[in-house]
C-alpha cells in the first residue's frame, strides 16, 4: 500500500485510535490520511495530528484509495448517499451488524469491502481485531489491513458470518470485563480495602492473568489451576461462582450480544 491514501469517515474514539496507532508504528504517514467527522472538535484533533481533513464525506472518498467507515450502523445509509461514488475503492468497515453485502448494495460504485470488529482496548494499543477472511480485498490490501490493525493489538481472520460472534465476545466483552473488575474491587472494599487500592489491584490482576495466558500459551483452565489448591482460599471462592452459574451466565451474555449484532 506504499503511496496509497487512507480516508476515515467518523473520527471518534475508535477511528482516532486506529489511525493514531498506525501513525505511531509507522504504518501510515499523517499526510497520507484524510478525515471527516461532523464534530468540529474531532476535526481539530485530526488537524493537531497533522492529518488532512475534508469538508464532507465526499471529499474523503475522492481523496482516498482505502476508506475506513467508522460511523454508527444506523447512520450508514445517509452517509453513503452523501459520500458519492466508491468505485474502485477499498472499504474497511467497523460497523457492527452491517454485512459486506449490504455495504456493496448501499454504496455507489463497485468497491471492495472488508468487515472487521475492533474493541476499545485498541485505545491503549491492546486491542483484539477480527477481520473477515472472505473479503474481496486484493492480497496487498489484506496484508496492509493486517499490518494496520496489528499496530494496535492482535489480529484474527474469521469468515464474515462469524463476526457477529466476535461482536458478542471481544467486541462487547470489554464492558463485561469492566463489570467484573468493578465487582472484584467492590468485594475488596467490602473486606476493608480502600477503593483506589481495590480498583488498582483488581484491574492489574485481570491484566496480568490475560498476559500470562497469552504470553505462556496456557489454557485458562491451566492458569486457574496454578492458584487453586485443595481446601484453599481460591477453591472456596470458585465454588461460590460455580453455584451462582457464573460461567453459564457469561456465556449467555456473549450469545445475547451476538444475537443483537445479528438483529442490527
Amino acid at each position: 500500500m506504499a503511496g496509497k491514501h487512507i480516508g476515515v469517515i467518523g473520527f471518534g474514539n475508535m477511528g482516532g485510535a486506529i489511525i493514531g496507532g498506525a501513525i505511531e508504528h509507522g504504518v501510515v504517514e499523517p499526510g497520507d490520511v484524510t478525515v471527516y467527522d461532523p464534530n468540529d472538535g474531532k476535526i481539530a484533533y485530526a488537524k493537531d495530528m497533522g492529518l488532512n481533513t475534508a469538508a464532507d464525506e465526499r471529499g474523503v472518498v475522492a481523496a482516498s484509495d482505502m476508506v475506513l467507515l467508522a460511523v454508527k450502523p444506523q447512520m450508514f445509509a445517509d452517509m453513503a448517499v452523501r459520500a458519492g461514488s466508491f468505485d474502485g475503492k477499498a472499504i474497511l468497515s467497523i460497523m457492527a451488524g452491517v454485512t459486506a453485502e449490504r455495504v456493496h448494495d448501499t454504496v455507489e460504485g463497485e468497491a471492495r469491502v472488508m468487515r472487521l470488529m475492533p474493541n476499545t482496548p485498541a485505545l491503549v494499543g491492546a486491542g483484539a481485531f477480527a477481520l473477515s477472511a472472505d473479503s474481496d480485498f486484493t492480497e496487498e490490501e489484506k496484508t496492509f489491513a493486517k499490518e494496520l490493525f496489528e499496530s494496535l493489538g492482535i489480529v484474527e481472520f474469521v469468515p464474515e458470518h462469524l463476526l457477529d460472534a466476535v461482536t458478542g465476545l471481544s467486541g462487547s466483552a470489554p464492558a463485561f470485563v469492566a463489570m467484573f473488575i468493578e465487582a472484584l474491587a467492590d468485594g475488596g472494599l467490602k473486606e476493608g480495602l480502600p477503593r483506589a487500592t481495590a480498583y488498582r489491584l483488581a484491574a492489574q490482576t485481570c491484566l496480568g492473568e490475560a498476559k500470562l495466558i497469552l504470553d505462556k500459551g496456557m489454557t485458562p483452565a491451566a492458569a486457574k489451576d496454578m492458584v487453586t489448591s485443595p481446601a484453599g482460599t481460591t477453591i472456596a471462592g470458585y465454588a461460590v461462582l460455580e453455584e451462582a452459574g457464573f460461567r453459564g451466565t457469561v456465556m449467555k451474555a456473549v450469545s445475547a450480544a451476538a444475537q443483537r449484532s445479528r438483529e442490527l
